[in-house]
């Protein structure tokens, strides 16, 4: 019980943070989230899957 109670407290936490950076966003948006603009998962220089942007064509880098 201890930790189920302990989890639930950690989850809660975690969601909460979420939601408290949505709202302090402008547009409820997250900054950089594109995977071409993170060097480590785009060696390659691949267009994003999400989005189809180059690393060139993404406007927060």
């Amino acid at each position: 019980m201890k930790l189920l109670l302990i989890t639930l407290v950690l989850l809660g936490l975690g969601v909460a943070g979420i939601a408290i950076k949505l709202w302090a966003k402008r547009d409820g948006k997250f900054a950089g989230t594109c995977a071409s603009q993170n060097p480590h998962l785009n060696k390659n220089g691949e267009p994003c899957g999400f989005c189809g942007k180059t690393a060139d064509e993404c406007e927060n880098r």
